[in-house]
């Protein structure tokens, strides 16, 4: 059973506005993702009949014939419905907001929810199964399924590195900032932002920010965990952790348990 609608919308309000990145390309992030896993995870559960209200995808029994050497078959996913339910659960909240100072910031949510949604959508593939004598594919039966989430979130990360900056003034439509862009139509894929984010390396008791300082980080790793991109430039420190622990234990008869004690020495890595 699905929890609350009203509840989570309740507690969805109180945190519509962000005390510490509101407006930012990471608020832009996670607002197409909750709104993507939403569509993706109800989706999901009216293909696999854990709901009453939905099922499979039955605009897609027509298409194709035998003759065609193809026709719909199998368990579409009914994206259609997965997408109504998050715009209703996650965007009422927004459109219930009144006055016109928090009217760019609620357009601009709005937009990324739905950024989030289309890209479900945009990345839908279809897949097929053949049939004939002797593994011949002189049939096939084909449905259409959502991709998995990391490469819906891959995708999603890429218009966060790629996303826009739009002017606080709304005016009849969201609009670039930058005037010499602004001819530059806004997809509806992409990711808006109004504020430019802070700075996550430093620590901003203000902002909740916790800075990097003292985090444990990998020296060979290129990635999010990496030194060189977690310590903001700023080096790392190395001391060495000993660990003790049991080992090599066995089974004496009868009737106990005898172990070795075991020593290592590893290099931990925190961030200046």
């Amino acid at each position: 059973l699905w929890p609350s609608q009203e509840g989570n919308r309740r507690e969805l309000r109180s945190n519509v506005a962000l005390p510490c990145c509101a407006g930012t390309k990471e608020t832009a992030f996670i607002s197409a993702v909750t709104a993507a896993g939403l569509v993706h995870s109800v989706t999901r559960s009216c293909s696999a009949g854990n709901m009453t209200e939905c099922s499979c995808d039955v605009t897609l029994r027509h298409g194709g014939s035998a003759s065609e050497g193809w026709h719909w078959g199998g368990c579409s996913d009914d994206i259609h419905y997965g997408m109504a339910f998050s715009r209703k659960f996650l965007d009422a909240p927004f459109k219930n907001i009144t006055g016109k100072s928090g009217s760019g910031l609620v357009a601009m949510n709005l937009h990324n929810n739905e950024a989030g949604r289309q890209a479900v959508a945009k990345l839908m593939s279809v897949d097929c199964r053949c049939h004939g004598v002797s593994g011949s594919c002189a049939v096939k039966t084909c449905w259409k399924t959502m991709s998995s989430f990391e490469k819906i979130g891959r995708f999603l990360k890429d218009k966060y590195e790629n996303s826009i900056q739009i002017s606080d003034r709304l005016k009849k439509k969201l609009r670039r900032k930058e005037k010499s862009q602004r001819k530059i139509p806004i997809g509806k894929e992409d990711l808006l932002y109004v504020n430019k984010s802070p700075n996550y390396c430093v620590e901003d008791q203000k902002l909740g920010i916790p800075g990097t300082q003292g985090r444990e980080c990998n020296r060979t790793s290129q990635g999010p965990d990496g030194c060189n991109l977690l310590c903001c430039g700023r080096g790392y420190n190395t001391h060495v952790v000993r660990h003790v622990e049991r080992c090599e234990c066995k089974f004496v008869w009868c009737c106990y348990v005898r172990c070795r004690r075991c020593e290592t020495m590893t290099d931990v890595h925190t961030c200046k």
